[in-house]
């Protein structure tokens, strides 16, 4: 690359809890960058505690984008982030700075570094599927999508009917897969450089542990009690947030916040999961161990141009 280039993006992603925000953080810091945010969770205004978002103080004066952009109302669309985090990025390096993608949402990372693109949407197959979705629930359509798509039915999780729905729709509207859309990874944009994080799967599980029980310690349960209050349950993609969803159910039924605790944990462990069958699908990314304490130096090193 010519000392003219702008800088190149470095994308660090891996599962939940391997320490991707701290690290990112740390490079933008070092290297005279600023962090953009890929976890679809932290996009949304109020959602601080239950997605483990960096304060103010930890982000160490490093400017961060596409964090608090929408209200818990509004669906998440990655098309919009896609266009939206790309202005970012362009910016970043157009400034001569560098921009470091962070997070473990695996398809809006995706909508940064390749060429995604986002098929058509008719209303009448979405509210038919919508239907079936509130009549049936998300596992039933799961299964089905499972019998069309199962490369589709692997990356979605079966709770996730608002992206089961939009995959279904898109078999129905284009005879295609909905994982035919998705590029084969090539070249990635922005002369990116893809950082994976991970630890051994009984250490992020203990971590996975820690995690949920500081976050009700911190006070998870008042945070969904103050979005109810500006609509988190009508917010399609919000209300389904690990955490957010398991609090929900609790104060709907028996409301013990152990119980939604215990079941967060669960449901994150089998996230982490999913999270790294994703990513370890793309062999552009290149794997550290979390808990190396060279782990700084070694991804600075790789980074570099």
């Amino acid at each position: 690359m010519s000392r003219t280039s702008p800088p190149r993006l470095v994308a660090v992603v891996g599962p939940t809890a391997t320490g991707k925000s701290d690290l990112a953080v740390e490079l933008a810091a070092g290297g005279g960058g600023e962090v953009i945010n890929a976890d679809a969770m932290q996009l949304y205004r109020g959602m601080d505690i239950g997605t483990a978002k960096l304060t103010p103080q930890q982000r160490r004066g490093v400017a961060h984008h596409q964090l608090d952009v929408l209200d818990v109302t509004e669906p998440a669309s990655v098309a919009a982030y896609q266009r939206h985090a790309r202005a970012a990025v362009e910016d970043v390096r157009r400034r001569g700075r560098m921009p470091v993608l962070v997070g473990g949402s695996g398809l809006y990372v995706q909508a940064v570094v390749d060429e995604l693109s986002f098929p058509g949407t008719d209303p009448q197959v979405r509210g038919r599927l919508e239907d079936e979705l509130s009549a049936v629930g998300a596992a039933a359509l799961h299964r089905r999508l499972r019998e069309v798509d199962p490369v589709a039915a692997e990356a979605i999780l079966p709770s996730n009917g608002r992206r089961i729905v939009r995959a279904l729709e898109v078999v129905e509207i284009t005879g295609r897969p909905f994982s035919a859309h998705l590029p084969a990874p090539g070249p990635p944009r922005y002369d990116a450089v893809l950082i994976g994080l991970d630890r051994p799967v009984a250490e992020l599980d203990a971590r996975v542990d820690e995690r949920v029980t500081r976050m009700f310690d911190a006070g998870l349960l008042d945070e969904v009690r103050a979005l109810e209050q500006v609509g988190l349950r009508t917010g399609r993609t919000a209300s389904r947030a690990l955490g957010y969803q398991q609090v929900l159910a609790e104060l709907d039924g028996a409301g013990d916040m152990a119980a939604a605790a215990a079941e967060t944990a669960r449901a994150t462990r089998r996230f982490v999961r999913k999270q790294r069958a994703w990513f370890r699908r793309d062999d552009r990314i290149r794997w550290f161990d979390a808990s190396d304490p060279e782990l700084v130096p070694a991804v600075r090193a790789t980074a570099a141009p």
